[in-house]
């Protein structure tokens, strides 16, 4: 008899999910595929990765995760206030606008547009989520044991259905 596959480090996991903040859904897996990522990586969210351990193929459950286990807390030094005028015509100054900027070193980052004053624009560094309570819906579809070329890849490789 062989033992039931439980989600450990190691394993592609495949997971059906909602995700809900504030109680609004903000994303879900039902649009799209399946989530598949390596068990004990590092490629989702800590509190999310350690709420899948011992669940097995077919399994449910509701998962609250803290914004320390999440996106971490809002970083109030995370805000800018830029003149205005330093905002091309083409961005359109509007609440919740995102855009990229080009730091001194010349690397991209993500903001968001939060206040708009007379004079300057202030722009949100923060992830989207950051400071916020993430409740996820989480379904276990399946499990594998991860290759050794995908453990060395740090990725799951899509795979032909073997029958």
């Amino acid at each position: 008899m062989t033992e039931e596959l439980r989600v450990q480090d190691g394993q592609v996991v495949s997971l059906v999910y909602t995700l809900q903040v504030d109680g609004e859904v903000i994303d879900s897996s039902e649009e799209s595929e399946p989530l598949q990522f390596i068990q004990g990586e590092g490629h989702i969210i800590p509190g999310l990765e350690g709420g899948l351990y011992e669940m097995g193929i077919g399994e449910s459950k509701n998962l609250v995760i803290a914004p320390k286990d999440a996106y971490g807390e809002l970083n109030e030094e995370a805000f800018i206030e830029v003149p205005k005028d330093q905002f091309p015509d083409s961005i359109p100054l509007e609440l919740g606008t995102e855009l990229q900027v080009r730091d001194p070193e010349g690397d991209v980052m993500e903001a968001r547009i939060d206040n708009i004053e007379e004079g300057s624009v202030r722009l949100d560094f923060n992830h989207p989520l950051a400071g916020k309570v993430l409740h996820f819906d989480v379904k276990v579809i399946a499990l594998r044991p991860a290759t050794e070329e995908e453990m060395s890849h740090g990725h799951v490789h899509e795979h032909e259905h073997e029958d």
